[in-house]
């Protein structure tokens, strides 16, 4: 039964090659550059919406309430799809499974959560939705348990999404910032790992009150 589980699990060349494709995909590194590699970026593969005047989208401008949060809503649909396309063709292949064996010797130590949440991980950096659906998925899988799906959203929950948010929201603020954009975007992932880690003491220490209450009353 042991063998037939281990040979179930085998992390194969296919598993290596979808991982690879899809960090690189999730990553954001190609795109800015110029040539066929940028086709390999998710944000260039998802594309853009077409403008119904310049520099507005099918959403208008100026709406307000429940109407416009809908409308708001509707763009990120085809995002979600095709991530979550992506990511049920790369798991047939068995990427998640290679991304645990890949990831389990970081995120472990640096924040408790599973190696199979490497990719959610990586596509953190560049999308909170995405990795948002990732991570319900490998907690519906049975790959990630309740606590250490609180550490993780406790780690994307803070400064989402931080390399696109630095460029995008941000944009305003970096020809008057004093620090490199790369020292920016390393003090958001410090300061969001430490806030995981405080999540994650403050988990432990309920979980310990909770045995020892057990154990007094029991």
């Amino acid at each position: 039964m042991a063998e037939q589980s281990q040979e179930k699990y085998k992390v194969t060349w296919k598993g290596w090659l979808a991982l690879i494709i899809l960090i690189i995909s999730f990553s954001g590194v190609f795109a800015k550059i110029d040539g066929p590699l940028r086709a390999l970026d998710f944000q260039v593969l998802t594309g853009e919406f077409g403008r119904v005047s310049e520099g507005i989208i099918f959403t208008g401008k100026g709406g307000t309430g429940a109407r416009d949060g809908f409308m708001f809503a509707l763009t990120l649909f085809p995002t979600l799809m095709f991530a979550l396309g992506c990511i049920q063709v790369a798991e047939s292949l068995g990427a998640l499974r290679a991304a645990e064996v890949l990831f389990r010797p970081i995120l472990k130590p640096l924040m408790g959560i599973p190696g199979a949440s490497g990719l959610a991980f990586v596509s953190s950096f560049t999308s909170s939705d995405v990795a948002a659906v990732m991570t319900k998925g490998l907690v519906e899988d049975k790959m990630m348990t309740e606590e250490e799906r609180t550490v993780f959203v406790a780690y994307q929950y803070a400064g989402s999404a931080p390399v696109t948010n630095t460029f995008g929201t941000g944009a305003a603020l970096l020809p008057i910032s004093v620090l490199p954009v790369g020292v920016i975007i390393g003090l958001i992932f410090i300061v969001k790992v430490l806030g995981a880690n405080l999540v994650r003491l403050y988990l432990s220490r309920l979980s310990g009150n909770r045995g020892e209450g057990g154990a007094a009353n029991g």
